[in-house]
């Protein structure tokens, strides 16, 4: 399955991205372009590579992976290639360059090497013209989206003559090694991905302008309520760029026929092309629909009484239609029925950017492919969609779609004039309804596993709106958070202590969200801290350490399966787990700090002690833990976490692929069951009061320098309470006591008012959502 030799040609944003990829996989990759223009200017490859390493998101795993990307360039280094297993081309969108390339690459490859493009948008057949059939017999297009680390698709498109046994190596190899999520795709233009997904993108742009819905206001509609990130369509223009989409669509419209339901918004309007001469490009240029500016995130306001089209204004509240979906998304009801019984002229924009995109993938399926979870599993893949977009029909159903598409004036297309829903269960297991095979059973590779997919045929043990327990295979129990952000609430804690006493042979906590857990509730907190209801804090608190402590000391082993944040409280209760089984994107931290509180479900004693397991010294063990919590420190992968304590490499695994992550914690539960025993309840020390001083002494001088303010020092020292005694008290203390301290002084910052303000000041401006 392994190819020893790999080269990257293009080091443009993919093609360094899929070179990042291939080494925080830990394999060497050659990355090669252009030579510089003269000998004072730096290679392009190695600006690529110094650009990976300042990057934010960060595309590597750890800075030092960067070793393992070998450069050179087209000109001297292109020889090399000669004894190369795979080589990818992810150069520029010319089919001259292109076909040159291969031409070149025709003559000094070995008979096995493998070549496949990054190209988005054309056909393999025309890539492939005039080539030999033998290079022909082991070339397909390999189309990673950007950011390559987190976007999780591959589209893989084979030609007429790409023999079966290269597509299942390069299946294999981008699945369990590169974790990417596969879907093969017929060689028709723009392939699966980009051609719905952009078309979703010009439709919500096309009638968020038709029926003059604010553009704050159309995200927050076409975002969240409809399971689509939060960004929605203005904010996703910024965040890609605005004039990068341009092309994207220019080239689109270019390449489909001219009878494709594309054409209608395969252009810009005039907003487009005016934001992009005045440079209002998005989020790498001034700002483009939205702009961070020293008040805070504006928004442009398109509907204003005036010809200007630079007018800024605040972000406005929920619109109600949304307020409405968020709660039914709350309480476990379908938020796309809100949307589609509103009748508002924010309800028709939503039921008309629904019906296109219902339309528009009924046109595709049957075409590009005949499973209809081939075209889900591309937009939740290559898009982040929660749900593809014949899952979401199957949620509304047939009369509502029927009801769609004619309002919209639209024609219903063959494959979705259907009575039968698109995916059934039968027998505990799950089936998709293939346009010529008919129900068949859903296709995920062997060991994955998709919970969104999954989880209608789990027998669900308690329920609740925020969290679920469910019965697996040899008597196990699944927990899974699914409040908003997976934040924890009361009622999650009622799931993690039914867990406690309904353990089974053993316990697995993973959910397949974005984020599994962005910690406890920050509204929660601030609705109890404006009434001070102390107690009520304390209570939850409490509740919250017993059920953890509770996970932590059960006779069977429990394992936790994160990815993406786990931050806060999210940590903690992974903290409390035998043994961790991460997706490599996985985020670790407690961050309470960052709003003057601290970790009070066991957060900051679980640091403290795995700081002395790893020092043998107390007193080193509070200045590490102190100084990390103090600062809020996070490791944006397992291996970043490790220096943290967070992840533990003597018994913590990571994973590439996420759908991979689930059955390896059932694996490695299963392998702890055989001869499991809870772990002894430790024995905790504080550390010397004269380490409190050292403390408040490098805080003081910190607060004097202007590096801190106040209230850092009173945050600071209320987390040294916690594990440094003060003169004259007992050092030697137990676990529980370790938790009461947390909690008192946890509520000794919460009745602060420069807490409150810092909590309000994060929910108000929507950041703690963004996380």
């Amino acid at each position: 399955m392994h190819f020893k030799k790999i080269a990257v040609i293009g080091a443009g944003t993919m093609g360094s991205g899929i070179a990042a990829q291939i080494a925080n996989a830990g394999l060497d990759v050659l990355l090669l372009d252009l030579a510089a223009k003269n000998a004072d200017l730096i290679m392009p490859a190695d600006a690529a590579v110094e650009r990976l390493v300042k990057s934010d998101p960060p595309q590597l795993v750890s800075k030092k992976v960067v070793k393992q990307i070998h450069t050179g360039t087209i000109e001297h280094d292109f020889n090399h290639l000669a004894d190369y297993d795979w080589i990818i081309e992810a150069v520029v969108e010319r089919l001259d360059i292109k076909k040159h390339i291969y031409s070149k690459l025709n003559d000094i490859i070995k008979p096995e090497c493998i070549v496949t493009s990054n190209t988005s948008s054309i056909p393999i057949a025309h890539l492939m013209e005039n080539m030999p059939v033998r290079f022909q017999e082991r070339f397909a297009i390999t189309h990673y989206f950007n950011p390559v680390r987190y976007m999780r698709l591959l589209e893989l498109v084979v030609g007429e003559h790409t023999k079966d046994e290269l597509v299942n190596k390069l299946s294999q190899f981008n699945d369990v090694v590169l974790g990417k999520g596969v879907v093969k795709c017929n060689d028709t233009p723009g392939f699966l991905g980009n051609r719905l997904g952009v078309y979703a993108m010009q439709v919500g742009l096309f009638e968020a302008l038709k029926h003059r819905i604010p553009i704050d206001d159309a995200d927050a509609i076409l975002g969240r309520p409809m399971g689509i990130p939060k960004t929605g369509v203005f904010g996703l223009y910024d965040l890609i760029g605005i004039d990068l989409m341009s092309d994207v669509v220019t080239s689109m419209r270019e390449i489909l026929p001219d009878e494709d339901a594309f054409q209608k918004v395969g252009t810009d309007p005039d907003i487009i092309t005016k934001l992009i001469q005045s440079g209002y490009t998005g989020n790498k240029g001034l700002g483009g629909f939205y702009a961070e500016t020293k008040s805070g995130k504006k928004v442009r306001d398109l509907l204003a009484d005036n010809e200007d089209d630079d007018i800024w204004r605040d972000i406005n509240p929920l619109p109600e239609i949304a307020e409405k979906a968020a709660l039914a998304q709350s309480q476990q009801e379908e938020a796309l029925l809100v949307l589609i019984q509103d009748n508002s002229n924010y309800g028709v924009f939503a039921r008309s950017v629904l019906a296109h995109i219902f339309c528009y993938a009924g046109q595709l399926l049957g075409s590009i492919t005949t499973n209809p979870q081939d075209i889900d599993d591309a937009m939740k893949l290559g898009f982040n969609w929660q749900r593809g977009p014949f899952e979401m029909i199957d949620a509304i159903g047939a009369e509502n779609l029927q009801i769609l598409i004619s309002d919209a004036g639209l024609t219903m297309p063959n494959a979705l004039q259907i009575d039968r829903p698109f995916y059934q269960i039968e027998n505990n297991h799950i089936s998709v309804l293939d346009t010529i095979k008919g129900y068949v059973g859903v296709s995920l590779p062997v060991g994955s596993f998709r919970l969104q997919i999954l989880r209608r045929t789990l027998p669900v043990l308690a329920q609740n709106n925020d969290a679920s327990c469910y019965q697996i295979e040899n008597d196990m129990r699944l927990v899974e958070f699914h409040s908003k952000a997976n934040a924890l609430r009361p009622q999650t804690i009622e799931i993690l202590k039914y867990v406690a006493d309904n353990p089974g042979r053993g316990v697995i906590i993973h959910n397949d969200a974005q984020h599994f857990s962005a910690g406890v509730d920050l509204n929660h907190f601030r609705a109890l801290i404006e009434t001070k209801k102390w107690q009520e804090i304390d209570d939850f608190l409490a509740e919250f350490q017993q059920a953890v402590v509770a996970l932590k000391y059960l006779n069977v082993p429990v394992v936790g399966a994160p990815s993406g944040l786990a931050i806060g409280g999210g940590f903690e209760v992974l903290a409390h787990c035998d043994a961790l089984v991460a997706h490599v994107n996985s985020t670790f931290g407690l961050v309470e700090s960052g709003v003057g509180l601290l970790p009070a479900g066991g957060g900051v004693k679980q640091t403290y002690l795995r700081w002395f397991n790893k020092t043998g010294d107390w007193n080193q063990a509070a200045w590490q833990c102190w100084m990390q919590i103090g600062y809020g420190k996070i490791g944006t992968s397992p291996e970043l976490s490790a220096r943290y304590c967070y992840f533990l490499d003597d018994r913590d695994v990571q994973v590439m692929n996420k759908d991979r992550v689930f059955l390896q914690a059932v694996s490695l539960n299963e392998n702890l069951q055989k001869s499991y025993l809870p772990p002894a309840k430790p024995a905790f020390r504080l550390a010397d009061p004269q380490i409190r001083k050292k403390m408040f002494e490098f805080m003081e001088k910190g607060v004097t320098e202007g590096m801190f303010t106040p209230h850092n020092l009173t945050t600071a020292m209320a987390i040294a309470d916690v594990i440094v005694a003060k003169d004259g008290e007992q050092q030697n203390v137990s676990e529980q006591d370790i938790f009461n301290r947390e909690r008192e002084n946890f509520i000794r910052l919460a009745r602060t008012p420069e807490t409150l303000r810092r909590i309000s000041t994060l929910l108000d401006s929507g950041q703690a959502e963004d996380n």
